[in-house]
């Protein structure tokens, strides 16, 4: 006969006791096992911050000091793909766009990146209108001049074809004509404009670059030229970036030699500067407010990753790209590469190689270069910026030289025996043999400039300051003058 097991009963409870607490203890004693519960699963928590909840309750950042303490990441959706422009009809039928602005240039509106486009909107049915009067290097008249059409034309989405002239002044078309109130200098970079941070909503950019350098397409940065102060500056926001960077490596076959190295050494300083950067740490001021972050924040561990990808795809395909057009691996890699190097200084930003073009390429004297079809003088923005870069990391390499090292190795250099301290020397040497090797102009003086031009360059410098300030070693008016002169000549 089977007896049933004993009942098991609290330790230290008989038989005859009170079956369970009254109301109030009752309710103390739930308190308490559930407290107990929560210290036990506290305990036992993962801590990392993708399941921890008790991971969130950091005390807040104490009070914010003179340096940032913070960094942030911002790049447009990138499609890439050859023939993935045919794409574009339907994504603006996606959105919804009822009437579209297509922007480029004269040369441009007759060539096959324009032509695909067009297809594709035919093909879809999207209502549009072309505005084809970009200025290659554009000013604040032409910036001016393309604000009018959009506000004009009403439109609910904008297309960019072409290069960083075309995709930036469709950036400040969009920008001004959805705040139609605001006054030009309003958004202009400080200290020459107000540079108010971006609060409107702006209408859905897809940017289609037809060139392999200035990387547009991911960043929130649109640069022209100011007439009145013969200086670049021009507008950074993250709200102004495209919202879609259309990467379709056919655009690149039939760019001549000379815009596919130009547009390559943009590609190579915008990695080397952003490498280079003053670490984010290290800038100041901490905003008071994230929307107050600047979009050029310094150097930082994801910015990193994109510049030294971008700057190895360089050295491995960017004389290849040059000297034949019809390698298309390595066209389609150098488009790959304008793409990472803009994701990598579309955060992180540039320096002095990019400080000091802006005043290259505005006094510009008489200056044409080859293959460009303008009428009007103009230093490639590439070229305006890869003729001081010896000069330049020579000077930076005094801070973080292990970096300038690095990159002069990526670009060739033996550096089994180097010395530390010889870094910029080293990279600086490097660049001039891989310039050399290109066929690059010797220096200033060969696209017009003197000595004598030298207190105007530094000048117009000195406004500079969104990126100079980004310089990993400070810089005077004297410094500044040392290297205009020491970048005269090249070889």
């Amino acid at each position: 006969m089977s007896t049933a097991p004993p009942r098991l009963r609290p330790r230290g409870r008989s038989r005859e006791g009170p079956a369970r607490p009254g109301p109030p203890a009752a309710m103390a004693a739930g308190r308490e096992r559930a407290a107990r519960l929560l210290r036990q699963l506290q305990r036992a928590a993962c801590r990392c911050p993708s399941h921890s909840h008790t991971y969130s309750r950091v005390p807040e950042h104490a009070t914010l000091g003179n340096t940032d303490y913070a960094f942030e990441m911002a790049v447009s959706n990138i499609r890439y793909g050859e023939g993935v422009t045919k794409e574009i009809g339907m994504d603006l039928k996606n959105l919804g766009a009822k009437k579209v602005c297509l922007m480029t240039d004269k040369n441009l509106s007759q060539l096959p990146p324009v032509n695909a486009v067009l297809n594709s909107l035919a093909k879809y049915g999207i209502n549009f209108q072309m505005y084809d009067e970009v200025r290659v290097e554009p000013t604040d008249q032409s910036f001016l001049d393309a604000i009018e059409f959009a506000k004009k034309g009403e439109f609910d989405a904008y297309v960019a074809v072409g290069g960083g002239s075309v995709i930036d002044t469709c950036k400040a078309a969009n920008l001004y004509a959805s705040s139609p109130t605001s006054d030009f200098l309003d958004y202009v970079n400080a200290p020459i404009g107000k540079g108010k941070p971006v609060t409107v909503p702006l209408k859905p950019h897809i940017a289609v670059p037809t060139t392999a350098g200035t990387g547009s397409e991911t960043t929130g940065v649109a640069i022209f030229d100011f007439k009145e102060l013969k200086v670049k500056t021009g507008i950074a926001s993250r709200a102004i970036k495209p919202t879609l960077g259309i990467i379709d490596p056919l655009h690149t076959l039939s760019m001549p030699e000379r815009i596919v190295a130009n547009s390559g050494f943009d590609v190579l300083c915008h990695a080397l500067e952003s490498y280079t950067a003053l670490p984010y740490k290290m800038r100041s001021p901490c905003p008071s407010n994230p929307i107050n972050r600047p979009a050029y924040q310094g150097s930082n561990p994801i910015s990193d990753i994109w510049a030294l990808h971008a700057l190895r795809i360089v050295a491995k395909y960017l004389k290849r790209a040059i000297r034949n057009p019809e390698d298309r691996e390595a066209r389609a890699n150098m488009h790959l590469a304008s793409a990472f190097a803009g994701i990598g200084f579309g955060n992180a930003g540039v320096h002095l190689c990019h400080g000091m073009s802006y005043p290259i390429s505005g006094l510009v004297k008489t200056y044409k270069p080859k293959d460009y079809n303008v009428d009007h003088s103009l230093v490639p923005h590439g070229l305006s910026v890869v003729l001081t870069s010896p000069a330049v990391f020579a000077f930076t390499a005094q801070v973080h030289p292990e970096r300038h090292l690095e990159a002069a190795e990526i670009l060739g250099a033996d550096i089994r025996t180097a010395r530390i301290k010889d870094a910029g020397f080293i990279l600086a040497d490097t660049l001039r043999k891989f310039l050399f090797d290109l066929n690059v102009d010797d220096g200033l003086a060969a696209i017009g400039y003197s000595k004598a031009d030298i207190p105007a360059l530094v000048k117009g410098t000195l406004p500079q300051e969104r990126v100079t300030k980004l310089s990993p070693r400070p810089q005077t008016e004297e410094d500044l003058s040392a290297l205009f002169e020491a970048s005269m000549k090249l070889y």
